[in-house]
């Protein structure tokens, strides 16, 4: 049988090579009409124990291969570096281009037509998303899955969302231990990722608007046997999308980001979806700049009513219809001219499937939950590249304010000091913190939604205004300006901040300014040192040469654009 696909370079071979690529494969027990031209689909698979969200993904990768084989496709699956959120220091971010590049190898060095992404926990759908875009295959997204609604004492609970609201509890002695160590059980109680709108849920949102998932794909609970059905579909449709000559290059185009940054707004989407999709933007070579955000996005209403911009979780999002209501609600704004994995565009891939069963989650664009809800994008002296807020988590009193820095040079200065009943700090200030950006940390953590002085929460205050160069949770709340750019650690304004410092936020003048003249800044600059490298060896010192700012998806700048999927070279 003749074939047309890249896999015959390695399988169709009738030389020595030939032999040794299908003689190896062989020995998995494969019969020799598994290579006689059919499509070899890999499923890149995200699974590790040390991942809690992606845990159950040898059943989905099951799943894809029923779908696979159905279609008469040959699945081969494999591995990639895992990024659990919860358990890997110093944090997930530092390594989501690591993990990227593993992809993205893995991926073009094997005999593979079209990939099958396996993504759940944070960055694992950017990761795998940004090394397929490298290679330009068809490819297509199975998202792991939100766990079932957490339930605490007859309340809905939120993964993440609530950990900062016990955290609170328990400084203030609201909550007991005993009590924390049983809502934690009641908050993560099946498998599956954040069932709020943190960053994993964001992220399996994001590739369903960009159209790289089959519809509806986004809100399944992981413990729905529909997600397996969704996986095995998937797995179908993959054979025909590279029959189909349907790479993600015709999938990620400039039109399909914009429609994903006004589906982020509508859903109250994870600040997090601002990096992840400038990085992925860079891979595939679309011109994607921060201000898209504000201008795109800022406008949107907010129709979702979750966690933690609203009271539902994911499981009552899927159950009221998914992200196909919200694409439907859309309809008037998205682009058209877009195509999805499935051939169509979202206009026709939810037709017949996007009435609204709960109204209470779902709101409509004419009755909105909140009429303006995307990333905000502010600029001014202390954010010359901008940096990003997130109104719908945020304190509408505070998107207006000026106050005084009580500045925290460092995460464990920050953790040394916050509750010392001597801190000169009241809820009038604003909380700095600095050195938490891709290259002072390194990584750029999830710091940035500072918990405020047991103090000030003891008075029954729940937010303060907090500006850092790092990142927060998707599942966190609070007026936090994040990803300041440039960053302190390579000389940005905020690396200069003083205690006692006015610092000014207006959220509606897109204004970020310190009151600090040009000619005290310049001093202060004189006196200035950078920090020592956090690193001399490994990825991790490559890591901190070679990151671009949070304005740019802080992505490594050698990994900018594709390199393609083909492999000039056999070592044979």
């Amino acid at each position: 049988m003749s074939s047309r696909f890249r896999s015959q370079d390695w399988f169709g071979r009738k030389d020595k090579d030939g032999i040794i690529y299908r003689s190896w494969m062989k020995n998995q027990g494969m019969p020799t009409d598994m290579f006689d031209g059919r499509p070899v689909i890999g499923i890149c698979n995200t699974f590790s124990e040390l991942t809690p969200c992606n845990a159950h993904f040898r059943d989905h990768a099951e799943a894809v291969k029923k779908g696979v084989l159905e279609a008469g496709g040959f699945p081969v699956e494999f591995p990639i570096m895992s990024l659990g959120e919860t358990l890997l220091k110093p944090t997930a971010m530092l390594f989501r281009n690591l993990a990227s590049m593993d992809a993205e190898e893995s991926i073009r060095g094997n005999p593979i037509d079209g990939v099958v992404l396996l993504t759940g926990c944070d960055k694992t759908t950017p990761s795998t998303v940004m090394g397929a875009a490298s290679v330009g295959l068809p490819t297509i997204v199975v998202p792991g899955g939100p766990m079932l609604n957490g339930r605490y004492k007859g309340q809905l609970i939120g993964s993440g969302t609530h950990v900062w609201k016990f955290d609170e509890d328990m400084k203030t002695g609201a909550m007991t231990q005993e009590d924390c160590e049983y809502a934690e059980s009641c908050m993560s109680r099946s498998i599956g990722h954040c069932m709020t709108m943190g960053t994993a849920s964001t992220m399996a949102c994001m590739v369903e608007a960009l159209g790289l998932t089959l519809s509806g794909a986004a809100a399944i609970p992981a413990a729905d046997s529909r997600k397996k059905v969704m996986a095995q579909l998937s797995g179908r449709r993959i054979v025909q999308m590279v029959k189909d000559n349907l790479t993600i290059d015709k999938i990620l185009t400039r039109e399909a980001f914009e429609n994903a940054i006004m589906v982020n707004s509508a859903v109250g989407g994870s600040s997090n979806f601002v990096i992840h999709l400038m990085a992925i933007a860079g891979r595939i070579g679309v011109d994607l700049h921060l201000d898209d955000f504000d201008t795109l996005g800022s406008k949107i209403p907010l129709l979702l009513n979750l966690m933690p911009s609203g009271q539902f979780l994911m499981e009552d999002f899927f159950y009221a219809g998914g992200l196909p209501v919200i694409l439907n609600e859309l309809k008037d704004l998205l682009h058209k001219n877009v195509i999805t994995v499935t051939g169509k565009n979202h206009h026709d891939n939810v037709k017949g499937s996007c009435e609204c069963h709960d109204a209470g989650v779902i709101s409509s664009i004419k009755e909105p939950l909140k009429p303006e809800a995307g990333i905000v994008v502010v600029k001014g002296n202390l954010a010359q590249n901008g940096a990003v807020i997130k109104p719908s988590a945020a304190t509408p009193a505070l998107m207006q304010h000026t106050g005084r820095a009580v500045v925290f040079e460092s995460i464990e200065d920050y953790h040394a000091r916050i509750d010392d009943p001597n801190l000169d700090i009241d809820e009038t200030c604003v909380m700095v913190l600095k050195y938490v950006g891709p290259v002072g940390y390194p990584g750029m953590p999830e710091v940035g939604n500072m918990a405020l002085p047991k103090k000030i929460l003891e008075k029954g205050i729940r937010d303060m205004v907090r500006i850092s160069d790092g990142r927060m949770s998707g599942t966190a709340y609070g007026t936090a300006v994040l990803h300041v750019s440039p960053e302190s650690a390579i000389g940005g304004n905020l690396a200069l901040v003083q205690n006692g410092d006015m610092i000014e936020l207006n959220v509606a003048k897109r204004l970020l300014h310190l009151h600090v003249s040009e000619e005290e800044l310049e001093q202060r600059r004189q006196a200035w040192a950078a920090p020592p490298p956090a690193a001399s060896r490994g990825y991790v010192s490559l890591y901190i040469q070679h990151v671009m700012g949070a304005d740019k998806g802080a992505d490594l700048d050698f990994l900018q654009g594709s390199s393609g999927s083909e492999v000039t070279r056999d070592s044979h």
